[in-house]
């Protein structure tokens, strides 16, 4: 392993991480299933499918606790 593949390893990893506990990644898994289940159903643009994700951890506080 070369010191440039060792870096761009760790970079690679970074960034997965980043977006795994930012919650990046999630809008694109909903993508993912959506289409390998019904390729004929229209996908939630980025926008739509966030307020939906907002307004669901909302509604039931044991999804996403918010104190105000």
């Amino acid at each position: 392993m070369t010191a440039v593949s060792g870096v761009r390893r760790v970079v690679d990893w970074v960034r997965w991480y980043v977006r795994e506990v930012s919650g990046e990644s999630v809008y694109d898994r909903y993508v993912a299933h959506a289409r390998a289940h019904d390729p004929e159903a229209k996908v939630m643009s980025r926008g739509e499918f966030e307020r939906d994700r907002m307004d669901a951890r909302e509604a039931d506080p044991r999804k996403g606790f918010r104190c105000c």
